[in-house]
């Protein structure tokens, strides 16, 4: 039941250009966004779509593969934990941001 616990899996389309960064030890991280759509009704009866934003992690072996394969409108299917940290900004605010640190990756869509 642990393999359960913070666990995360979405299918959407990719806001951004990877944006890749070298770390120190010579690995790489790529930071991406997702867009998930949901469609419903109101009580007008009105079809309603909204979209949401995801912030994206990855790291090691993962992080190669997006950098080589990944661009802006891309449909992938990632699963992985929700990450929670916080940072001062340049004006000294104290800044929060929820990511979700992908663990697996699949391209869906035709072959480019």
């Amino acid at each position: 039941m642990n393999n359960l616990r913070n666990r995360v899996q979405l299918i959407g389309n990719l806001g951004t250009t990877p944006e890749v960064i070298a770390l120190k030890e010579g690995r790489k991280l790529v930071k991406l966004t997702l867009a998930t759509n949901d469609t419903y009704k109101n009580k007008k009866g009105e079809t309603i779509k909204e979209t949401q934003w995801h912030n994206l992690t990855v790291f090691g072996n993962l992080a190669e593969i997006a950098e080589q394969h990944l661009e802006k409108g891309k449909e992938v299917c990632i699963e992985g934990k929700l990450n929670n940290r916080t940072y001062d900004d340049k004006d000294g605010n104290k800044r929060y941001v929820t990511e979700i640190v992908v663990q697996e990756l699949l391209m869906l869509g035709k072959k480019q």
